[in-house]
């Protein structure tokens, strides 16, 4: 039990001490930083679903291919990172 407390009080301290240093040193007021933290999760949001979108249409493309005995379409090649 002293193990399990020692680790929850140490976590807690941690992350007292990291929302502290994120106050002091962000740059941006707290509504500034709100706004940007939402523009970030609407563009993630918006890519992983362009990406989910991408993948259903390959798949459904290839599925229809083997269900008429063509071949499968040849994959584009990965985007450059």
């Amino acid at each position: 039990m002293h193990k399990v407390t020692a680790f929850l009080s140490g976590a807690l301290l941690g992350a007292s001490v990291a929302a502290a240093a994120v106050i002091l040193l962000t740059p941006l007021s707290g509504p500034e930083l709100k706004e940007q933290a939402r523009e970030w999760v609407d563009q993630l949001w918006r890519d992983a679903r362009r990406a989910a979108d991408d993948r259903r249409f390959e798949l459904e493309t290839q599925l229809a291919a083997l269900k008429s005995g063509q071949p499968l379409p040849p994959k584009p090649p990965a985007p450059p990172a």
